[in-house]
């Protein structure tokens, strides 16, 4: 199962404030090669090419644009901060993981300490552990937790599944993945802790979300602006782990 994101990093703090959907108003970029390429795949070229946050992603010296969600996340409900530890699940291309870092200030004094985890390959990132193993695979805790030291003050969930196109399919194998990212935060999270976690709209299934309530002083779910408006997802974010 694909546990894939496009996140970004760089010197992350500020960014989020500023609002890139007016950027390049007015312009549209048409794909030039259409011929051959099939109409879905067309479809995304011409969407990426005229995406502001991917053109403020490629100014910025971001991975990717969902780097921006991560940010516009951490404004809103205070995430990160020098010092914690943070789990970063399904993290390639690693935009969230840099986000992290820079945030926590990793690999400064007093800083804070970054793993992040994925089934496909993805490039180092400095002053984090950036480990290439399927988040499914029963070893994969246990390496988690020897690499963080102790607990985490924050695990964040990108994690995704292809999609079919079947919505309730879809939802499925999401929530799948919500469910063990959750069952894994539960045993790594520090009191006080945070969780955030990638689900579809309609929100997390009733039961899940009533056992993280029962865990977690607040739980809320957000769309960040960076989110595609045409995109399903949106994220659960539960803050306050009980212990």
């Amino acid at each position: 199962m694909k546990s894939g994101k496009g996140r970004g990093g760089g010197n992350a703090r500020g960014n989020a404030r500023s609002n890139p959907r007016g950027e390049g108003r007015g312009l549209s970029v048409r794909v030039k090669t259409a011929r051959g390429r099939k109409v879905g795949s067309t479809r995304w070229l011409q969407r990426q090419l005229n995406d502001p946050y991917v053109a403020r992603a490629k100014a910025e010296g971001m991975r990717s644009r969902a780097a921006y969600k991560l940010m516009e996340l951490d404004e809103k409900f205070q995430l990160l901060r020098k010092g914690v530890a943070v789990v970063d699940l399904g993290a390639a291309p690693g935009g969230w993981t840099q986000v992290a870092v820079d945030r926590v200030q990793a690999g400064q004094p007093g800083g804070g300490t970054v793993v992040g985890i994925d089934i496909n390959g993805w490039d180092p990132i400095p002053n984090a552990t950036c480990l290439v193993m399927d988040f499914l695979d029963d070893r994969a805790p246990a390496a988690i937790k020897a690499a963080l030291g102790g607990k985490a003050d924050v695990v964040l969930s990108d994690m995704a599944s292809p999609t079919t196109g079947h919505n309730a399919t879809d939802h499925l194998r999401i929530m799948g993945l919500a469910e063990v990212a959750w069952a894994f935060a539960e045993e790594i999270l520090a009191p006080g802790g945070a969780f955030v976690c990638k689900v579809f709209q309609g929100g997390t299934e009733n039961e899940l979300l009533a056992q993280i309530k029962t865990r977690m002083t607040s739980v809320r779910h957000a769309k960040p602006p960076a989110s595609r408006k045409d995109s399903a997802e949106m994220y659960l974010v539960a803050l306050g782990f009980k212990g």
